[in-house]
């Protein structure tokens, strides 16, 4: 097999391998934010974005969930909520500044009167709120936008903080995060069965991964490990959360046997899950048994929540990176996502 560097020329492991110094720049960032309007009476959050910039939302809604006292959505979509009023903050993230999607919500923000503000490299979300005299968070460009995650959800951290939704608490946690990660990395970078990530891509590459996590908790860290095997290694995958998947998807671990054993379910487990969901865990674990190819369970030890569940989503982009690598696939390019925006763009 090719080596890592030839397979990868786009430096996709740069990019994963500085995530935490991603994080060490986005706080910066998130610490200089100045802003100079007022958001009065906000009773509700919904962040706009799609893809990399999305679960930057998912990110910063799990991690501050026991510290924000109102709620908090993602809207994945051209519209937003019916309920999206003058009281509601709406944050339209777009890496780029150009994704079609945030760009119709940010308009049907402005028509339903909620308070605006952007996350944004430039584009053209950027020009319109500046426009409008709205105020955006620049943050820099040249990385792809999933491997922006740092530079997307640590600023809206810091955007909530600045706003006073939310306080010091999550996002005096980010540097000890950063720093755990560092200590990890290097060893999650090796192409080696000591690597546990390598050895686990080196499990599951040729197989369909079902990762499965807690609801309002390692659930979105499934999610984000779903989009990183599609993107990165270009391979399906799906996920599902706990206690739901016990109400119907269970069942489906019956019939086309010789489809489901080409399946690998990854477990996503950590130290704060629901009592009832820990048992759940293990018993559904039990019942599957042996159907699928492989059963992997993921714990990352930890003090802090933040802690953990930023560890276990860089653990995940590595174990994305090392599937690419084995499937000997540049984890860069995504080129049916170019295709189709380039279709799309023909009939606007």
């Amino acid at each position: 097999m090719a080596s890592f560097q030839t397979i990868d020329p786009d430096k996709m492991y740069k990019s994963i391998y500085e995530f935490p110094d991603h994080m060490t720049a986005a706080i910066k960032i998130g610490e200089s934010i100045s802003l100079n309007k007022q958001y009065p009476d906000i009773k509700n959050v919904v962040v706009a974005g799609m893809g990399g910039s999305a679960i930057g939302g998912d990110v910063v809604r799990i991690l501050v969930k026991n510290e924000i006292e109102i709620p908090m959505v993602v809207s994945r979509n051209y519209t937003l909520p019916h309920w999206v009023n003058n009281h509601t903050l709406v944050i339209c993230s777009s890496y780029s500044g150009n994704t079609e999607e945030t760009l119709a919500a940010f308009e049907d923000a402005r028509n339903k009167g909620a308070q605006i503000v952007g996350i944004s490299t430039g584009g053209i979300l950027t020009e319109r709120m500046h426009d409008l005299e709205l105020e955006v968070v620049a943050i820099p460009s040249g990385l792809q936008p999933r491997a922006a995650l740092a530079i997307s959800f640590v600023p809206m951290m810091y955007l909530l903080k600045a706003i006073g939704i939310i306080g010091d608490k999550t996002v005096n946690q980010l540097m000890n995060a950063a720093a755990l990660i560092k200590e990890n990395r290097n060893q999650y970078s090796e192409e080696s069965n000591g690597n546990p990530t390598y050895a686990l891509a080196q499990r599951i590459y040729k197989t369909i991964p079902v990762i499965y996590g807690e609801t309002e908790s390692t659930a979105i860290v499934a999610v984000r490990w779903k989009g990183q095997l599609s993107e990165n290694a270009k391979m399906l995958a799906y996920y599902n959360e706990l206690p739901e998947m016990n109400h119907n998807e269970i069942v489906g671990w019956e019939n086309n046997q010789e489809l489901i054993h080409q399946l690998s379910v990854i477990w996503l487990k950590d130290q704060n899950d629901h009592p009832r969901t820990k048992i759940r865990q293990e018993t559904t674990q039990k019942i599957i048994g042996d159907l699928s190819e492989h059963q992997e369970v993921v714990v990352i030890d930890g003090n802090a929540t933040v802690e953990r569940y930023l560890h276990m989503i860089h653990f995940g982009d590595w174990v994305s990176y090392w599937c690419a690598i084995l499937h000997e696939t540049d984890p860069t390019p995504v080129k049916k996502i170019d295709q189709l925006k380039k279709i799309l763009s023909k009939k606007s």
